[in-house]
């Protein structure tokens, strides 16, 4: 059996209190009491609550892409796990972006996430360790269209199910990255 770490455990503190309450109202001391952590335990793990939120947010989603290429796990898996997730996460993320000053800080976040996991699946399934400039502008504007999409599908400007967003995600990735992660 795995032991949760220090930061799991306050990550998941967090995204309880996040449940019933707005982010810009929880602080470092509500997340700490909340699983009986001290502060000093929470510094010595993340600079703030939102290091706390993007350091969550890149594991998740990274644990999320390891699975490309693991017993038959392709790219339309991949994008339904990640349409899941975004369904399972909708109240979280949308009190994220309600309750912050940093929205556009965290969306910029958020894709520069996506574009560094959507780079390492693209140079494994190529087999370079390297990508040129224009498999590098077609990851960031695959990355780019879809977070924007996907957090307007969060805030309730599309109705569209989870299912229907992982067939955009699905359809909307570039041919030439189609290519390489879809074609083996």
């Amino acid at each position: 059996m795995k032991r949760k770490t220090a930061r799991e455990l306050l990550a998941d503190s967090f995204r309880e209190l996040a449940q019933t309450r707005a982010i810009d109202k929880i602080a470092v001391q509500d997340i700490v009491k909340n699983c009986g952590y001290s502060t000093a335990t929470f510094y010595r793990q993340f600079k703030d609550k939102y290091d706390l939120i993007a350091w969550d947010y890149s594991r998740r989603l990274s644990d999320l892409m390891r699975r490309l290429d693991r017993d038959g796990y392709g790219w339309k898996e991949i994008s339904m796990d990640g349409a899941r997730f975004y369904a399972q996460q909708k109240d979280y993320l949308a009190n994220l972006f309600l309750h912050t000053s940093g929205y556009d800080s965290f969306v910029r976040y958020m894709t520069e996430i996506h574009i560094h996991a959507l780079s390492e699946s693209v140079q494994k399934a190529a087999g370079t360790d390297q990508l040129d400039e224009i498999t590098r502008m077609y990851i960031g504007l695959y990355c780019h269209g879809t977070i924007g999409l996907t957090c307007m599908w969060i805030m309730g400007l599309y109705q569209a199910s989870s299912e229907a967003l992982s067939e955009v995600y699905e359809r909307s990735l570039p041919e030439p990255l189609f290519h390489i992660l879809c074609e083996k």
